[in-house]
């Protein structure tokens, strides 16, 4: 692989796919509010989902750096991860991402930012995590195809 198309070739970093199903379900939700939850579940349950996002971020974060790899899809990957929240999860900063999503959704009381969960992560799979998955399994076939066997992708 030349330097130039050492990557998967992601069209769109993951956080702006998020970004914007958060944004469209936000402008459904203030055309269209559809509240459903008491307060105090929402806001517990919306903390809640956001601090353990946090945590698993945080812990996919320090992988890559420990393993001196980029996280930004656009960069070569030096090396497969499999620590950390790795062996769990083949994407755990993706899962991070809904679930403060998720969390964002349910704080805020927005059906319409749940129901457009659905969307974001279908554009995820298929523009990003499947490009991944390709890439990977060129560049490291050996490493990744036991590991993508061993550990699902979400969790």
């Amino acid at each position: 692989m030349s330097p130039k198309k050492d990557n998967p070739g992601v069209l769109v970093p993951p956080p702006f796919i998020y970004l914007a199903g958060l944004l469209i379900g936000i402008g459904l939700e203030a055309l269209w509010p559809l509240p459903v939850l008491p307060q105090a579940v929402q806001y517990a349950a919306g903390f809640a989902l956001a601090a353990a996002s946090s945590v698993i971020a945080v812990l996919g974060f320090r992988e890559f750096a420990r393993a001196k790899t980029p996280f930004d899809p656009h960069k070569s990957t030096q090396r497969i991860i499999t620590s950390g929240p790795f062996r769990y999860s083949r994407n755990p900063l993706y899962l991070s991402l809904a679930m403060l999503y998720a969390g964002i959704a349910i704080a805020i009381d927005g059906i319409w930012i749940i129901a457009m969960l659905v969307p974001t992560l279908i554009i995820l799979h298929y523009g990003v995590i499947l490009r991944e998955e390709a890439y990977l399994e060129r560049k490291f076939p050996d490493a990744y195809r036991p590991y993508k066997a061993r550990v699902r992708r979400w969790f």
